[in-house]
């Protein structure tokens, strides 16, 4: 068998032509092996390749050829063993501010008829992670073993865990490598990263939601639909059948930023004590897509009315609870979270009256940051107590003294530093100055073929 050089792989594509499918599969074989194999590619071989396509691109069928020889780099979940009743679907977030969709998203959709094996990730930067969220359910396992997962996936219809470190371990490393090489924004490694531990997940289908906005990795629609399309392509031509939503994030999603504060919104929303318009929307906008894609409606707004109906009949709620006791987590977690909750609240006033005239969401996300609540490193602890709650969404009429915000901290010192900087992240215009503007609809736009 012809050994291909990296040196030689990486010339081919620094000098703009397109990799054959062996020359992708010499990547991903040197990105996974182990660090004795003669085939295992060196720091510095896999950085200047993740240069050289950053620079040069990748077409959909390289991009197509990496992200399944990354899937087959490590194991693949399958489940055709468990004869389950119904198709195996999953929703994947390009990440924002307050984004605690999956964790009602799964439900609704088990709840449906749906299996949903979801494979979270942990926060990096200004956006949360779903599994950090959920590691504020006392008990909860986030890393279950197999046998357990794919029971839990039998009895609740959904598991929301973390990947285990057999899944698409070439992307892991690639990953690793391009957070620190100035390589993250490459568009082909960003669809092949995704793509791969969904394929590596058994799925029949997935929905994509891309998110747009100051809040988000994307700022506008015109980086945010380039993405989209060539998730749903690439994911079509490695034969996962796929849509995209591109949705709003110029605001918080819902009403919480921070672990333990979203998933008690989360348990709020399945259980109808709360919910916000722009949360609900979102969510039910997936849910109708995952159901049609996967046959168990007749049209996405079909599907939707499914998804209200597993709402309001309590159906999701209670598949919710009976995930996290199958996972380990709280017994009665509708009535009884047992979340940790922050020593210290304060709120950020409104210093006159008028309109949220703007709100730099991504800032926002830092905050949580800030105050604990996310990782600046991939290793760092995080405080699942702390975040932002109550936020008002741009375009509100406040009056002064209202607050704009809660800030939850551990301390007295970070929830007055908090508050000193957030005054700069949330704009109050008198009326007389401008009018409010309008958020725009959540969900702008819908791409994929409806089939």
């Amino acid at each position: 068998m012809t050994v291909l050089l990296p040196q030689e792989v990486i010339r081919t594509k620094r000098d703009g032509r397109a990799l054959s499918a062996a020359e992708v599969q010499a990547f991903v074989d040197g990105l996974a092996a182990p660090e004795a194999d003669p085939r295992r590619w060196t720091e510095a071989q896999a950085a200047a390749m993740a240069m050289a396509v950053l620079l040069r691109g990748m077409d959909d069928a390289e991009t197509a050829a990496l992200t399944r020889a990354m899937a087959d780099s490590g194991e693949r979940l399958r489940w055709a063993e468990l004869d389950l009743p119904g198709p195996v679907l999953d929703k994947h977030s390009t990440g924002g501010v307050g984004d605690k969709v999956s964790l009602m998203l799964a439900p609704i959709v088990a709840a449906c008829g749906g299996f949903v094996p979801m494979i979270s990730g942990r926060g990096l930067g200004h956006t949360g992670g779903t599994l950090d969220k959920l590691a504020a359910l006392p008990g909860y396992q986030l890393m279950p073993e197999p046998a357990a997962l794919r029971r839990v996936l039998r009895e609740a219809g959904c598991a929301i865990v973390g990947a285990s470190a057999a899944l698409a371990p070439a992307d892991k490393r690639l990953y690793a490598i391009r957070d620190v090489t100035a390589t993250v924004e490459s568009l082909p490694l960003i669809v092949a990263s995704i793509l791969s531990k969904k394929l590596a997940a058994g799925l029949q289908a997935l929905v994509m939601d891309v998110k747009v906005g100051n809040g988000a990795f994307c700022p506008d629609l015109g980086a945010a639909q380039p993405l989209a399309l060539a998730l749903v392509r690439v994911a079509r031509a490695a034969g996962l059948p796929t849509r995209a939503l591109l949705t709003d994030m110029n605001q918080v999603l819902g009403h919480h930023a921070g672990n333990a504060l979203e998933v008690r919104e989360a348990i709020d929303f399945l259980t109808a004590r709360s919910r916000e318009p722009r949360l609900l929307e979102v969510t039910l906008a997936l849910a109708g897509e995952m159901l049609h894609l996967g046959r168990l409606a007749e049209s996405p707004q079909a599907g939707e009315a499914q998804a209200r109906d597993a709402l309001a009949s309590g159906r999701a709620a209670e598949t919710f609870a009976r995930m996290v006791a199958a996972l380990g987590g709280p017994r009665d977690v509708l009535a009884d979270a047992q979340l940790p909750q922050a020593p210290v609240r304060c709120p950020l006033p409104a210093p006159i009256d008028g309109h949220v005239a703007a709100v730099d969401t991504r800032a926002l996300g830092l905050e949580v940051v800030q105050l604990g609540g996310g990782r600046r490193r991939a290793e760092d602890p995080i405080d699942l107590r702390v975040g932002l709650a109550d936020v008002v969404p741009p375009g509100q009429t406040v009056h002064r003294g209202q607050p704009l915000l809660w800030v939850h901290a551990a301390s007295d010192d970070a929830a007055e530093a908090a508050l000193a900087r957030l005054a700069q992240w949330v704009r109050v215009e008198a009326a007389q100055q401008s009018q409010p503007v309008e958020p725009g609809p959540v969900v702008c736009a819908r791409l994929g073929e409806q089939a």
